[in-house]
């Protein structure tokens, strides 16, 4: 069974700085997409940034220039780099891996990471 589990959140003030973490475990042999989203209170989950099946990656034009998302495919695990911080970026923050293959048997999955909080505040 495949659990990605998330590290790095916290609380920081405006123009901090924050790494996220995300490690898969279990047995891998494929990820066809990974990516960051996050929820705000009383808000939608967004995407935040992610690589896409080509392995481009996208940010949400809020983040675009403080954030930077990178993986290390040998260790499936996928990280966020945020910097300049801003208040707006509070959120709980999940991981999201998809259309993994675990099995040669099983239809491929997708899974999501606990979440991990963000707080930007003075």
């Amino acid at each position: 069974q495949v659990q990605l589990v998330e590290s790095g959140g916290g609380s920081v003030q405006p123009g901090g700085s924050l790494r996220l973490s995300c490690a898969a475990s279990g047995r891998i042999f494929s990820i066809n997409a990974m990516g960051w989203y996050r929820q705000a209170p009383g808000q939608p989950r967004d995407v935040v940034a992610n690589f896409s099946s080509s392995g481009i990656t996208n940010y949400a034009d809020s983040v675009k220039g403080r954030f930077t998302v990178t993986r290390d495919n040998a260790k499936n695990t996928l990280y966020l780099q945020m910097n300049s911080l801003k208040p707006e970026d509070t959120a709980v923050y999940y991981c999201h891996f998809a259309h993994v293959v675990s099995s040669w048997f099983d239809p491929p999955s997708d899974y999501w990471g606990q979440g991990t909080q963000v707080t930007v505040s003075s």
